[in-house]
């Protein structure tokens, strides 16, 4: 298993990037659930993949940090 390897805050800001604290349960629906429509372009469904790799990245992160 690699190593967990904290978030650096500044980098994240320097991307740009905001943290959103979410309660478990929904970042598990998050990170299951499609909600792009079949009219959604290939832009759409690949930044909704992001989202959900990321709310299940997060997710296993947590349990393992605890």
């Amino acid at each position: 298993m690699t190593d967990v390897v904290p978030t650096d805050p500044h980098a994240e800001s320097e991307w740009g990037r905001v943290a959103l604290w979410l309660d478990p349960s929904n970042i598990r629906w998050l990170a299951q659930h499609c909600c792009c429509g079949d009219e959604a372009s290939e832009e759409d469904h690949d930044r909704c993949s992001r989202i959900r790799f990321r709310s299940s990245t997060a997710l296993h992160k947590s349990r393992n940090s605890a």
